[in-house]
């Protein structure tokens, strides 16, 4: 038998970083980009690159909560920020008549071009090493019998290394590991009453690495979030709502521009707005310093509500299948209409989620009941005649 050469045998596929961050949803983005810029050898692991940083339930910024949190994050060097004033379709100051203490900043970004101008952002930057891969497997290095990682195992010893393997055979090692999994930790999309395993629609979840994690003796919890249903936008008759413009005058989540940065800031790439004016949704606005779309505001009727109440039963939230915890501050409309029964209306918004916005997005207004009942809700809104 003749040995092979030396030379030909093609080394193990392991390579060591600094930190490794799992997950590449908004914080996974900015743990990278602060971990490389402080000068570590950084490695940021996703499932799917082309879903950087992908909003896939509801492509807005800010708010009331959030908004504060964006320009901390700004404040503190993070990307957020500036990658939703490169990206957004519509911005504004909310509670404008109100106080200065609860008026906030708030921005719709165009999803499909934030996520693409994360990812060439994050491509850019020095020590930063971007992979597309599944984790399925957590392994402190420290950890050499197999059985201290068996269910009912005493406490696991954790080391400071960590070594990670992925579903194409790549192992990368690091002295620290971030975890930003999201919604694909053992995810599950439910809607009326069916369910399946799901990162969010049309993804598959990251089983094997819940498993693991539990295995490592970390307690898992199930949480919730609620996905607004979208409406074809040529169905929609928008004489039946109020319109909510965007800003008339610059504004901006970024503060540290410079003055060349801020010219660019007002002349986002001009195929975005081509493809926003080609699109179906009406009174685009024509502000001097931006283009942007409108968002429109609509109330739900008393026909509505009682669609709702005789289909609760279907409702998941309400039979038992949901286990996690929503929340607090964005219930669903079932949960609306069962604890605040007084009222005779709950406003909702339709709002664009894209530049070429032929689907709304029917925010503050989820429902969890089975689609056919979610489709007579919207059909009893005289601006839904001809809903698909």
């Amino acid at each position: 038998m003749t040995l092979p050469n030396r030379g030909d045998i093609i080394p193990r596929m392991e390579i060591s970083y600094d930190i490794i961050i799992i997950g590449a949803g908004h914080a996974g983005c900015e743990a990278a980009y602060a971990a490389a810029r402080s000068g570590c050898r950084t490695l940021l692991l996703t499932i799917d690159l082309d879903k950087t940083a992908f909003m896939s339930c509801n492509p807005s910024i800010g708010g009331p909560a959030k908004g504060h949190l964006v320009r901390e994050i700004d404040a503190l060097g993070g990307l957020m920020g500036r990658i939703t004033d490169a990206s957004f379709i519509q911005i504004r100051t909310l509670n404008e008549s109100k106080g200065p203490a609860v008026q906030s900043l708030r921005a719709q970004a165009d999803k499909r071009h934030y996520a693409q101008v994360m990812k060439e952002t994050l491509e850019r930057v020095p020590n930063l090493d971007l992979r597309q891969a599944m984790v399925e497997r957590i392994e402190p290095i420290e950890i050499e019998n197999q059985e201290l990682r068996s269910e009912g195992a005493a406490q696991p010893v954790l080391g400071s290394r960590f070594s990670i393997h992925t579903h194409t055979g790549w192992r990368y090692t690091a002295q620290a590991l971030v975890l930003t999994t999201g919604t694909f930790l053992r995810g599950r999309a439910i809607t009326g009453e069916a369910t399946w395993g799901a990162g969010r629609a049309g993804e598959a979840p990251a089983l094997a690495l819940g498993e693991d994690l539990a295995s490592l003796g970390f307690p898992l919890v199930r949480l919730k979030t609620g996905t607004p249903p979208r409406i074809n936008a040529r169905s929609i008759d928008f004489t039946h709502t109020e319109l909510q413009p965007g800003s008339e005058v610059p504004l901006y989540f970024g503060h540290y521009y410079s003055a060349e940065e801020r010219a660019a800031a007002l002349q986002p790439a001009q195929l975005f707005y081509q493809r926003a004016a080609a699109a179906s949704y009406p009174q685009a606005d024509s502000f001097a310093w931006r283009p942007q779309l409108p968002c429109y505001q609509v109330h739900t009727s008393e026909a509505f509500h009682a669609i709702v109440r005789a289909n609760l039963h279907r409702a998941p939230l309400f039979s038992g299948m949901i286990e996690g915890v929503g929340p607090r501050y964005c219930p669903s409309i079932e949960d609306k209409i069962v604890r605040f029964a007084d009222k005779a209306q709950h406003g909702f918004f339709l709002e664009p989620e894209a530049g070429t916005p032929t689907k709304c997005m029917c925010r503050a207004a989820v429902p969890h009941c089975p689609r056919m009942c979610s489709g007579r809700c919207y059909a009893a809104f005289p601006l839904c005649a001809t809903l698909n």
